[in-house]
């Protein structure tokens, strides 16, 4: 079986542990995604999803609904 895992990069502005608990159901009903995380500690809120099948479309779909701002850095 082929490992085609795929991580990207968001700048959002989800800065705390409430957002965090605000984002997560939002994240995790998303089919596919196999772990993401928020560097609340990183200026830009840096999340970092990981997935094997989803688009970043898909995560910045989610992220926005949930209410946030975000950005890909992924080239």
């Amino acid at each position: 079986m082929e490992n085609n895992h795929k991580t990207f990069q968001f700048k959002t502005n989800i800065n705390c542990g409430g957002c965090i608990a605000t984002v997560t159901p939002f994240l995790n009903k998303i089919e596919g995604l196999s772990d993401w995380e928020v560097d609340t500690t990183n200026k830009d809120k840096i999340l970092t999803v990981k997935t094997n099948t989803i688009s970043q479309q898909q995560i910045i779909e989610a992220v926005q609904k949930a209410g946030f701002k975000i950005e890909s850095l992924n080239n």
